[in-house]
């Protein structure tokens, strides 16, 4: 009695856990900048395990012009473009949403990869089409996946990587 009792409560837990992720979607109001959404009913999104170059100068800037050898002038230019590219292909478009861990920042932003109706990766693209690096500093769920991404990107001289 006891295993069958602790098998529907594990059985409800899981179909809690599905039915809260499956909430998960909201249309995008609001592009704050590359990796910052505002989704209706869930506020401020990050964009978890991207970085894109801010739309002004900050001591961000360092790593990008340290690690990778960009310019400021290439980030405020790769800025504009990103912002665009999400005003373009996903303000407005209904969007769902996985999270990982941890699931906010320290600004209190929900981390999470955000999905296109089509099902692309938003987080993915950006690094695809050399918007964006991968976010080092933490580890995250597709950080091996993502860190392929950008290298094809810089091979295939996109976006931050183009000379």
């Amino acid at each position: 009695m006891l295993k069958q009792l602790l098998l529907i409560l594990t059985l409800l837990s899981l179909l809690t856990a599905l039915s809260q992720a499956a909430d998960l979607t909201g249309r995008v109001l609001w592009i704050y900048d590359g990796d910052t959404l505002k989704i209706e009913n869930l506020g401020k999104v990050r964009l978890i395990g991207i970085d894109t170059p801010e739309n002004k100068a900050s001591s961000r800037d360092r790593f990008y012009t340290q690690k990778f050898n960009i310019n400021e002038n290439k980030l405020r230019e790769i800025s504009r473009q990103v912002k665009k590219y999400n005003i373009r292909h996903v303000k407005g478009k209904k969007v769902r949403l996985e999270l990982d861990q941890p699931k906010k920042d320290k600004y209190g932003r929900l981390l999470a990869y955000v999905y296109l109706p089509g099902g692309d990766m938003l987080n993915s693209l950006l690094l695809e089409k050399g918007l964006a690096t991968v976010f080092r500093r933490y580890d995250f769920r597709y950080k091996k996946d993502f860190l392929k991404t950008e290298k094809i990107a810089q091979k295939k001289k996109r976006g931050l990587w183009e000379q």
